[in-house]
């Protein structure tokens, strides 16, 4: 573990392992490509908007299951960003188990309906009409993540919830757009597949990571149509996760897997033992990895 920043994985030597992020075009136009150093001086805001992982969710020893934490990718990436002289201001509005629905009516236990994540989200934006910003948005894995729970795969359920995602994350996007000054842009995340793990327990096990890989290929596609179409470019998370690499290798305490399993052992809490494992989210590999892949979605000089 090349980073100890939590006092569990401190305890414990665990192995640390994504959204949407918004480039600063005005802040760009500052200064010239290669010329960014610390002593550059620009100021900004990050609105980091989505589920879990947009709010940094880890198990922890007093919240096994799960808690948001300072150690996401929203963190990672002030920090990689105030190394180059960038000082950016981080608000995070994410809620845990948030979907495209309920990012648009609240029903979540972070809203309870008296607000939304995309109502906040709006306010934001046209509160700092004026000021530059990157915005990050991660949303749409929890609809369809119950459709693929304790190696149940519900075909009818995943089809049901990507056709939601493809009706309702356009409707997001315009307007949070519209909401947004002219020197605010955006840049969209996909989802890794945690899934893949379920291989190591046996052919069932198999059958089940065949099925939640087609049906990640296809949220990804869905996210990466809405995306392109609002114009907006979306980082290459799948290429962190070698998501088509079915190479054999081998990993301590696990075993010969595929390429692809082994990263999602590497990069999240699915192959860790109990108490924090097995668990669907990131590590702080894992979010350290989605930040540089936010980073260089990013233009110049970022």
């Amino acid at each position: 573990m090349t980073r100890s920043r939590s006092n569990h994985r401190r305890l414990l030597s665990l192995s640390a392992a994504t959204f949407i992020a918004i480039a600063l075009p005005s802040l760009v136009g500052l200064t010239t490509a290669g010329a960014a150093s610390p002593s550059v001086s620009l100021k900004g805001f990050y609105l980091a908007l989505g589920a879990s992982e947009s709010v940094g969710y880890q198990p922890t020893l007093t919240s096994p299951d799960g808690q948001p934490t300072s150690d996401g990718y929203a963190n990672d990436l002030v920090s990689y960003e105030a190394s180059r002289g960038v000082s950016l201001q981080l608000t995070q509005l994410g809620c845990p188990g948030e979907t495209t629905t309920s990012m648009i009516n609240g029903s979540d236990p972070c809203y309870g309906g008296r607000s939304s994540q995309l109502a906040q989200a709006i306010s934001f934006l046209k509160a700092h009409h004026n000021d530059a910003g990157i915005v990050s948005i991660d949303i749409g894995f929890n609809n369809v993540a119950a459709c693929m729970r304790n190696q149940q795969f519900d075909a009818s359920c995943v089809s049901s919830g990507l056709a939601t995602v493809a009706q309702e994350i356009p409707t997001i996007l315009q307007e949070l757009k519209s909401a947004a000054g002219p020197s605010v842009s955006f840049v969209g995340l996909g989802h890794y597949d945690p899934y893949l793990t379920a291989v190591i327990q046996g052919s069932g096990g198999s059958q089940f990571a065949a099925a939640s890989a087609d049906a990640m290929s296809r949220l990804n596609d869905v996210l990466r149509n809405a995306y392109s179409a609002a114009s907006i470019p979306m980082a290459a998370t799948g290429a962190i996760f070698e998501s088509h690499d079915v190479g054999i290798v081998k990993i301590a305490g696990v075993g010969k897997v595929h390429e692809n399993v082994a990263r999602v052992c590497q990069l999240t809490w699915m192959c860790k033992r109990a108490p924090l494992g097995p668990n669907i989210h990131l590590d702080d590999h894992g979010y350290d990895d989605i930040a540089r892949a936010i980073e260089r979605a990013l233009p110049a000089p970022w």
